[in-house]
């Protein structure tokens, strides 16, 4: 299986490629093949696109053999999620009355594939509205996860990360505004990074009016992959100058030898509001026995609250949803997404114009304790979620428990109320199934966390393609 041009990382391929080893048409062709073979089982990918992606193949290797100078995904195939605007399709995200609503030309995420070189084969399945830590809807389905199908592929992100387990494709495109990258990463068992705020565009052209403030300010694009070194090679190319997003900013070096360098790493794995799983507990501390042994000096410290700057994300997300996203829900989600939007909201206090603007501005208060400490310890090492991956539908068995279910994934929401990268790094333990812990660094130390996932794979070893338990 091992020697199938499937399951190569996109590194290794991308190289293959420019040399002439391999063409572009037998990568797609190969990716295609695997993804019939797997996708059947777990309904990642939702919107298959072979004729076009082997139409691309061809066009790229057209384009090499004329000595064009390739992209640093050429030939690559690659999928997106089913939320970013791909031309001529629609971007349902997961919403049955978008199933008509068809990009006149390609957002930011496509694009910049694109001009990478990277050939899209597919897009992945996605929660409706992709606002559930869950992936299933009424139009597309459930997806499963390759490991277990009876345990969640998270979400929103849920197809990227099951489709990059089982080795369909190299480098899968998710999004996050609540850990909807890191958290589908932590239970496929793949590497996932939530870029800093600002870092890649995120243009859809499709979009019928601009997001609420709070949302264009936490929501992000991203990669997951099953090696750490293909998220830095996602991230350059998803990075590429869009003017059309107003948020993005001139990209910072992420390879400078500052960045590359083991630096201190905070240890957090004790929370005071809520039983850590033992399973969870182990993964963080082997975590930071591989960082030690690759130069890094990990220690426990006491940080900025977690559980507050997790409150904050909850207060701001559902009363902004309370501004607009709550009716179109009402008016035309699935009843999985009705039940869990309605879930979110209780005991949420309702806040008028003053109240919102002072949640909003409490950010910064918690943002600065927070740089304080990436002063002394650039790293912090945690976990993404307390408890291992839920099991399917837990989101919809009992709305009391919402409570606990959003401090029990605390660690997910942190980081984008305040516009920090975080990057969920597969850690594996016999018996445990799928599990992982979070890097985290301030805003535009990117660099630092690709850096040190690539020392914990060294030592650790890669991600192999999983075969879907059926």
């Amino acid at each position: 299986m091992h020697d199938e041009l499937w399951s190569w990382n996109a590194s290794d391929l991308a190289k293959a490629i420019r040399e002439r080893r391999v063409s572009s048409r037998e990568a797609v062709e190969s990716a295609i093949a695997r993804m019939e073979a797997v996708n059947p089982h777990l309904n990642a990918v939702v919107d298959p696109l072979p004729e076009a992606a082997l139409s691309e193949a061809r066009a790229a290797d057209d384009a090499l053999a004329r000595g064009d100078n390739p992209g640093i995904l050429h030939g690559v195939p690659v999928t997106v999620k089913i939320n970013v605007d791909y031309a001529g399709r629609a971007t349902t995200n997961g919403v049955r009355s978008q199933a008509d609503l068809i990009a006149p030309e390609d957002g930011s995420v496509v694009r910049n594939l694109r001009a990478a070189g990277a050939i899209v084969i597919g897009r992945t399945n996605t929660p409706c509205y992709s606002m559930r830590w869950f992936t299933d809807n009424a139009l597309h389905g459930a997806t499963l996860n390759p490991h277990d199908k009876d345990i969640t592929p998270g979400g929103s992100s849920g197809g990227a990360g099951s489709a990059a387990a089982a080795g369909i494709g190299t480098i899968a495109h998710g999004n996050d505004i609540g850990g909807s990258i890191r958290y589908p990463a932590y239970c496929c068992g793949v590497y996932g990074l939530r870029p800093s705020s600002g870092l890649l565009p995120s243009y859809n052209p499709s979009q019928l009016s601009e997001r609420m403030i709070a949302s264009q300010m936490m929501a992000v694009q991203g990669p997951l992959a099953r090696s750490a070194g293909d998220l830095s090679l996602g991230i350059e190319a998803l990075s590429r100058h869009d003017p059309r997003d107003v948020w993005q900013v001139p990209a910072p070096n992420l390879t400078s030898p500052e960045m590359q360098k083991p630096c201190r790493v905070a240890l957090f794995a004790d929370p005071e509001e809520c039983a850590v799983d033992p399973d969870v507990a182990q993964a963080i501390l082997l975590a930071a026995e591989r960082l030690r042994e690759a130069g890094y000096q990990v220690e426990e410290v006491p940080i900025p609250s977690i559980s507050e700057a997790a409150h904050l994300w909850r207060t701001v997300m559902i009363n902004e949803m309370r501004s607009g996203l709550l009716t179109q829900i009402e008016k035309n989600g699935d009843a999985a997404i009705r039940y869990a939007a309605e879930a979110f909201c209780e005991g949420v206090p309702e806040l008028d114009r003053t109240g919102f603007l002072q949640a909003l501005a409490s950010r910064s208060t918690l943002l600065r304790d927070w740089q304080l400490l990436f002063e002394t310890h650039p790293l912090v090492l945690t976990a993404v979620c307390w408890r291992k991956p839920y099991r399917v539908g837990t989101d919809q068995t009992n709305k009391t428990w919402f409570d606990r279910f959003f401090t029990e994934l605390s660690p997910t929401t942190m980081p984008p109320i305040l516009g920090l990268p975080g990057l969920s790094v597969p850690i594996s333990i016999d018996g445990a199934g799928p599990l992982g812990v979070q890097l985290i660094a301030n805003r535009f130390n990117d660099g630092r966390l690709l850096a040190a996932a690539n020392a914990m794979e060294r030592v650790g070893g890669e991600v192999i393609p999983i075969e879907p338990v059926h």
